[in-house]
């Protein structure tokens, strides 16, 4: 009988392993990138090209004012103060618009593929 269980803990085993790996290896997938994008001198730093599904952009105030980065489809509005950082999951394929409400010569775009 000893013998019996030990097989089917070693099976259990196997099988509890499989599973974790498979599960850290999606939610790394699904993850993304992180990418940060700088707001400095009163403008919108380099927004990287290539964005997908699952990245995320990090945006850093660097000014001594606050901004926002504020999507025109209202999919996101972020208020970051001095020094401060605010951050937006990609989740949905296509083309933004963002602008910063307080200054309105800061404006960018970037696009999200799938």
């Amino acid at each position: 009988m000893s013998l019996l269980t030990g097989k089917c803990v070693r099976n259990l085993s196997i099988f509890v392993t499989a599973i974790i790996a498979a599960s850290a290896s999606g939610s790394a997938a699904a993850a993304g990138h992180e990418y940060t994008v700088p707001l400095a001198n009163m403008a919108f730093g380099q927004i990287p090209s290539g964005l997908k599904v699952g990245d995320s952009l990090v945006f850093v105030n660097k000014d001594s004012v606050p901004h926002t980065v504020t999507a025109r489809d209202h999919s996101f509005d972020l208020r970051i103060g001095p020094g401060q950082r605010g951050r937006v999951s990609l989740t949905k394929a296509g083309s933004y618009q963002i602008y910063c409400i307080l200054h309105a010569p800061m404006r960018g775009s970037f696009t999200v593929g799938s």
